[in-house]
């Protein structure tokens, strides 16, 4: 089993933002595998189904970014999950716009919903998908990540998301280093 989750806020006013790429991810793979993620436990939309024969619970934290731990540290106990299926999709801006990362852990770097997930399970060994989202040039990083997205950047963000998409695929098809190695 398998526990997906995307990193985002849960207003409507934050669903076009750069901030929301997780739960982009999450909305992509639910459209692709025609899973429901609409189910409410632990301050969370969830739903279950299956992806490449795996079972998979797909989460979107309803905690707001900087306290998403506290829903990925219930699910993980709830089900007693190993972190080796655990997987964390989020938005960086040390990635231009539409380029992803796999890493297999680490650091939470300067993300304050990662900050949470780490402080919440104290471990870092855990996977996680970076969506890139890109730095801002002129203005404060809060408006940044939250802010509209200009015309160009939607469009490299929606090949972000679809190629993190993929990216879990692989990674519950194969394996974390078969997608590291062919999207890294």
């Amino acid at each position: 089993m398998y526990l997906i989750v995307g990193l985002g806020n849960p207003e409507k006013d934050y669903s076009e933002t750069r901030h929301n790429m997780g739960f982009n991810v999450v909305n992509k793979l639910s459209e692709k595998y025609n899973i429901s993620v609409t189910m409410s436990k632990f301050n969370s939309l969830y739903g279950t189904g299956i992806i490449n024969g795996e079972k998979i619970i797909l989460v979107k934290p309803q905690t707001y970014m900087n306290l998403s731990g506290q829903a990925v540290k219930q699910f993980v106990d709830y089900y007693k999950l190993e972190l080796d299926n655990l997987l964390i999709v989020y938005d960086d801006i040390d990635l231009d716009p539409g380029i992803i990362r796999i890493r297999k852990f680490g650091g939470p770097g300067t993300h304050n919903g990662m900050k949470s997930v780490v402080e919440c399970l104290k471990n870092t060994n855990f996977a996680r998908v970076r969506v890139g989202i890109g730095k801002p040039e002129n203005e404060n990083l809060i408006e940044y990540v939250i802010g509209a997205i200009d015309e160009e950047d939607k469009e490299k963000l929606k090949i972000g998301v679809m190629t993190a998409a993929d990216a879990v695929d692989e990674i519950i098809k194969n394996n974390i280093d078969a997608a590291m190695n062919k999207y890294n």
